[in-house]
């Protein structure tokens, strides 16, 4: 008789993720050095036997409190004496005499060919009518829904507004610490952004600010901004964003050669003032193992001198300017006035932000703001998606 995934026993994994809606087993097949097992579902899948062996939850092979790995695969573990399916569920008994259980559901999700299960959203570049979704502030405290639906869109489209908060010093401290620690830079854990004497920074300055990305000097630039309205009462000061990573696409569609060099041509960015000099080299595009784009860099201000001889810096200033032109693209750029209790929360590797310029004499115009690591945003998406 089988088992169905409704009323087959979960078998606890070292795992907290839900894997409880996964079909049962309902044959296991034992040859050499492999298993092949079949799903309720119809579907079968072959497993190694070091796999099997490695991936055991049992006490010896998984700590009960940390659910960290114990086992150490050093040998190959031999053949299995015996496998059979009980309520659904993997049970095997090992050569040496050790037995392992197995959680249909849990092997349903990590069978061969499998992508990793998750909750993360993929990110989605932005189009022509792109509007941010808005979280209201106290949904976003209520409980896990608001919360979920603010990192999954911040996630997905690398920009989120909160709107209707409280006009409250450190807000926006409070409201990132429910995510993680917050990430300290050379401007420090918290910031304020607002026209001050003696600036060492763009941002504390009613000039305007051209598209860019925070801090690429840095080896490993923040990856989450957090900007809170507190005042803006200036004329002008309109908050700007483009999405760099859709800016990219097209260059590597209208202009390959452009986007190739962008891409593998390192250059270098360096802040300095009386008390820090960071630098970095890197291209302003950066791809993956599989080259996907994973990150921009770009700041006209801090890009330091370009070390590149004549004709390579001719074709690089020109591919340059074709991204800052895609960039700055009205169709791509998304305009507002950030309004007190407002927040926005940016993908600081993907998205590209600025101002307008603004006339301090005219009102007070005050954000503070923080950073964050993505590893925390998703890290939280992850915990709120478990089973209560």
């Amino acid at each position: 008789m089988i088992t169905t995934a409704e009323h087959r026993p979960r078998l606890p994994m070292g795992e907290l993720s839900d894997y409880s809606t996964a079909p049962s087993l309902m044959r296991v097949e034992n040859a050499s050095d492999r298993l092949t097992l079949t799903w309720e579902s119809g579907e079968q899948s072959g497993f190694s036997l070091t796999w099997m062996r490695d991936h055991c939850a049992c006490a010896e092979c998984r700590h009960a409190k940390t659910r960290e790995r114990l086992h150490i695969p050093l040998e190959h573990p031999g053949n299995v004496s015996d496998a059979h399916l009980t309520d659904g569920n993997l049970e095997l008994t090992w050569v040496d005499g050790h037995q392992s259980r197995f959680d249909a559901g849990w092997l349903h999700q990590r069978r061969p060919g499998q992508k990793s299960i998750g909750v993360i959203p993929p990110r989605r570049p932005w189009g022509e009518a792109f509007r941010p979704v808005s979280v209201a502030h106290a949904d976003f405290i209520a409980g896990a829904d608001g919360e979920r639906a603010w990192l999954t869109a911040l996630l997905r489209d690398g920009l989120v507004l909160l709107d209707d908060g409280p006009l409250a010093d450190e807000e926006v401290s409070r409201l990132a610490e429910r995510i993680g620690p917050l990430r300290a830079t050379n401007f420090g854990t918290r910031f304020d952004v607002r026209s001050k004497p003696n600036p060492n920074n763009a941002a504390y300055t009613a000039i305007g600010l051209a598209p860019h990305t925070d801090l690429p000097n840095w080896r490993q630039p923040p990856d989450i901004q957090l900007l809170y309205c507190l005042e803006n009462g200036a004329n002008g000061g309109e908050s700007t964003f483009s999405d760099g990573f859709a800016a990219a696409k097209t260059l590597r569609e209208r202009s390959p050669a452009a986007f190739r060099l962008l891409s593998e041509t390192p250059i270098d960015f360096r802040f300095q003032d009386e008390h820090h000099d960071i630098s970095w080299r890197a291209p302003i595009l950066t791809l993956d193992a599989t080259g996907e784009l994973l990150e921009v860099r770009f700041n006209n201000w801090i890009r330091d001198t370009l070390h590149l001889p004549p004709e390579q810096a001719d074709a690089w200033y020109s591919a340059y300017r074709e991204l800052w032109h895609l960039i700055h693209e009205p169709s791509q750029r998304l305009e507002f006035s950030l309004k007190p209790g407002q927040m926005v929360a940016f993908d600081n590797r993907r998205m590209l932000h600025g101002r307008n310029a603004f006339d301090p004499n005219s009102g007070r115009r005050h954000l503070q703001g923080t950073y964050l690591d993505l590893d925390m945003l998703e890290s939280r998406l992850k915990v709120l998606a478990r089973p209560a």
